[in-house]
């Protein structure tokens, strides 16, 4: 297996054996289980583990320690650091198996930076100890990748807020006892107004208009707010300032979405080299080509370039720097990487490879869709040279 390369200075020995641990849970518990959701996505069914594998895997997770990794103390959560995460988040992005350490770290951290002391007892600590799942709405039909035109209108009614509008591209949706919705108070523009909302599973207003089916067996959902009320008190944060705490929840998942990167191309490469000094072609082995030579050595020059650019944001995030820029360089380097990388194994192997029967082919989806979701490219690139042209007079 190929090892991921880390400095030694990031780790302490605590951190390190966890890192270790996962790594092994990865291989033992995760990896095992590939062919039974590689065969329900071949029969076209949502990409899932069954409720069986799903108890078993969390069972193992609490016997392991492996739960609110990033967690405050007070949950019971063990509070790692971002750069130990990163590297935590790479072994976890070896495999398609779908299942991540509860709970989900993006919606975490907004809880931590804004809930009341009431929420956090209502909603932060059930969330944090795994006994409750959440999704974020932030997307619109007509606004996807630009929050700013966000049309979702809050009103303030007595002792209660009132919502009206349509959110698209929800994921977890069917699953999460609470949903943080954003919504727009006023009528302002740009950041203005937007503001963050929590709404309990059930409440009267909010519907699932449809399941949208989505690239590598995932799906999404559009919702519906129609005279949606809930209570004054589920303002998460302060009336205006949502920006803010959902830019700390989308910089956290870019930066997982870096380390997911590489664990699928450290994947794919490892696969790719496996097959190349095995299969002949023409006389000689394919790693003897110089085309797959260059695919190998260029898979690692850029896996290594985009480790030190995750843990460098990573070690930034972790002294409360703003990382809004690296977020963003990430999300456009790692996802490309990884679509070039994945593709030129999937070339490497033949037919073999453009077939259901090798994870290639979800983790191409996988890097295709990461691409859109969280911001696509090309707003990244807009956003990033909009900040290095404010730097020059």
């Amino acid at each position: 297996m190929l090892q991921a390369q880390y400095s030694a200075a990031d780790f302490d020995d605590e951190s390190r054996m966890i890192v270790d641990l996962v790594t092994k849970f990865v291989d033992q518990e995760l990896m095992p289980l590939e062919p039974g959701v590689l065969e329900r996505e071949i029969k076209g069914e949502h990409l899932h583990l069954t409720s069986d594998e799903e108890k078993t895997l969390t069972a193992k997770c609490k016997e392991l320690g492996l739960w609110a990794l990033d967690a405050p103390e007070e949950f019971g959560g063990i509070n790692l650091s971002s750069v130990t995460l990163m590297a935590i988040n790479e072994e976890i992005g070896r495999t398609v198996t779908p299942f991540t350490f509860p709970p989900d770290s993006p919606n975490l951290h907004m809880l931590m930076a804004t809930a009341t002391e009431s929420q956090r007892k209502k909603y932060l600590e059930p969330y944090a100890q795994g006994t409750a799942k959440s999704a974020i709405a932030i997307s619109e039909p007509q606004a996807g990748g630009d929050p700013t035109g966000m049309l979702t209108r809050a009103e303030k009614n007595g002792d209660q807020w009132v919502l009206n509008g349509r959110k698209i591209w929800v994921s977890r949706v069917p699953a999460a006892d609470f949903i943080v919705a954003m919504a727009r108070v006023g009528s302002g523009k740009g950041h203005e107004g937007i503001t963050a909302f929590i709404i309990d599973k059930g409440t009267k207003g909010f519907e699932i208009l449809r399941e949208i089916p989505m690239l590598a067996g995932h799906r999404t959902y559009e919702l519906a707010f129609e005279d949606c009320r809930i209570p004054a008190e589920n303002i998460l944060g302060e009336i205006g300032a949502g920006f803010a705490p959902m830019q700390l929840r989308l910089n956290i998942r870019r930066l997982q979405m870096g380390a997911w990167c590489l664990g699928m191309c450290r994947r794919a490469m490892e696969m790719m080299m496996s097959h190349a000094k095995q299969r002949t072609t023409f006389g000689a082995l394919l790693a003897d080509r110089q085309a797959i030579q260059w695919w190998v050595a260029d898979a690692a020059m850029k896996m290594h370039a985009c480790r030190l650019m995750v843990h460098d944001a990573a070690r930034k995030q972790d002294r409360g720097e703003d990382i809004r820029m690296e977020a963003s360089m990430i999300k456009v380097y790692a996802t490309e990487m990884a679509a070039e990388v994945i593709d030129h194994a999937m070339q490497t192997f033949g037919a073999m490879g453009v077939t259901k029967e090798l994870p290639l082919h979800l983790m191409a989806q996988r890097a295709r869709v990461m691409r859109v979701y969280e911001g696509p490219s090309e707003v990244h690139r807009m956003s990033i040279a909009r900040r290095l042209f404010k730097t020059v007079k």
